[in-house]
């Protein structure tokens, strides 16, 4: 796979997060988040924050969270593990996020 195929990789290669266009037309950037507390059996988990922006990209215009997706040990091997997503991974679990807000109205 080439270098910024994945999470980490992208981050590296292009000092920036990845950003998608998800299948409700709105722009999306991808944000790592690690719980700063363990859960019950020890592990941190590791979730993926889609930042959702304005038509425009200048404000934020909500988010999508996704359930844990990687542990570790400690935060930093939790966050070590979710930026070996690869893109394609992300952009699956946002489809999926979006599929699933499509059938819970907005307040």
């Amino acid at each position: 796979m080439e270098d910024d195929a994945t999470l980490g990789g992208y981050l590296l290669k292009h000092d920036r997060p990845p950003a998608f266009e998800g299948s409700d037309g709105s722009p999306y950037s991808v944000e790592i988040y690690v719980d700063n507390e363990p859960c019950e059996d020890g592990r941190y988990g590791a979730a993926v924050l889609f930042v959702r922006w304005s038509t425009s990209g200048e404000s934020v215009a909500g988010h999508l969270e996704s359930g844990y997706l990687r542990y570790g040990a400690n935060p930093d091997e939790a966050h070590a593990a979710l930026r070996d997503l690869t893109l394609h991974e992300l952009k699956a679990h946002l489809e999926q996020l979006i599929e699933t807000k499509k059938g819970i109205p907005d307040w």
